[in-house]
């Protein structure tokens, strides 16, 4: 089970990191409800530590997707018209 941004939100994820925090909660427990590795929950949690107040598991991707170099476009109309 991946994308853990799609199927929890920002206040879910922190409110299990705190109980987790504070040991209410075991770790494998939390593992197991958001479908993650033992890696990836303690990069969460080492995240979460640094700075709970801005912690966010949305991300931002470097550049767009399913995005050509404009060159390209341009030949590929090009072509078209001729094409045409």
């Amino acid at each position: 089970m991946a994308h853990l941004h799609k199927r929890f939100t920002d206040s879910q994820v922190k409110a299990l990191l705190e109980r987790y925090r504070k040991g209410e909660i075991e770790r494998k427990y939390i593992e197991q409800i958001f479908g993650i590795k033992r890696r990836r929950f303690c990069e969460l949690v080492k995240k979460y530590r640094e700075d709970p107040n801005t912690f966010t598991i949305k991300y931002k991707r470097a550049k767009p997707t399913r995005k050509i170099d404009k060159d390209i476009e341009k030949n590929i109309l090009a072509e078209l018209k001729i094409q045409k």
